[in-house]
């Protein structure tokens, strides 16, 4: 079921005006889609945070346009301020219900990895999975259960059992999530030679051997 979200068409493009919505708690946006005439809006910043925190990044949007035409869209981009940490710009996307989509949803691991208890380290190398879907039927999240996972186990893409819903795009041999063995301690140093005399080299050795030969010279001399 799609959320509702109002959008007031934007006419006016001046940055002036642009700064002005800002300031009043709106984020300009545009929504566009496949054979669609661009459509500049602005919605209210808090209400599309809390859509995507709470129905997540490929939820189903019924953008009500000035209280009139209404689209299901998705969020396709969006900009952020990095200094301020505001949202200062949003892309939505004009999505057909009755057609599939390619999309990557966001795994979530479920559960203790058996082998962790042991020492073993849990690594995720994949956070998001690429699949084929109706908007209709994009699940929030794919939930991976690694609690029988030992040391030396993994789970590929290809363990994952495919829903009649939704067709996995992503590589099977893939490795989604993996129980490495706990990293070896480093050896520590061999301090019963640590006050050892180091051996000299370089021009030390050379002077030292130069030093020798000149003995070696003088007792030859001597003996003549």
């Amino acid at each position: 079921m799609a959320i509702t979200l109002k959008a007031n068409q934007r006419k006016d493009l001046k940055q002036s005006v642009t700064r002005e919505l800002r300031h009043e708690g709106n984020v300009p946006g545009v929504v566009y889609g496949k054979d669609k005439e661009p459509v500049n809006v602005a919605v209210n910043s808090l209400e599309l945070l809390k859509t995507v925190r709470d129905e997540g990044k490929n939820a189903i949007i019924s953008l009500d346009i000035d209280e009139g035409s209404t689209v299901n869209v998705m969020l396709h981009e969006y900009q952020i301020d990095p200094l301020k940490d505001e949202l200062i710009h949003a892309d939505f996307y004009i999505v057909n219900m009755s057609e599939e989509m390619d999309v990557e949803v966001p795994v979530r691991l479920e559960g203790e990895a058996a082998g962790a208890k042991e020492g073993g380290v849990v690594q995720q190398p994949l956070y998001d999975l690429a699949i084929r879907a109706k908007p209709g039927d994009i699940p929030e999240e794919i939930v991976v259960d690694v609690s029988e996972l030992n040391i030396g186990d993994a789970v590929m893409v290809g363990d994952l059992k495919e829903s009649r819903k939704y067709e996995i795009t992503e590589d099977e041999n893939t490795t989604i999530v993996s129980v490495t063995p706990p990293e070896e301690m480093p050896e520590e140093p061999d301090l019963e030679n640590a006050d050892a005399e180091p051996e000299r080299v370089g021009e030390d050795a050379d002077e030292e051997g130069a030093e020798s030969g000149d003995n070696e010279e003088n007792n030859e001399n001597d003996d003549k």
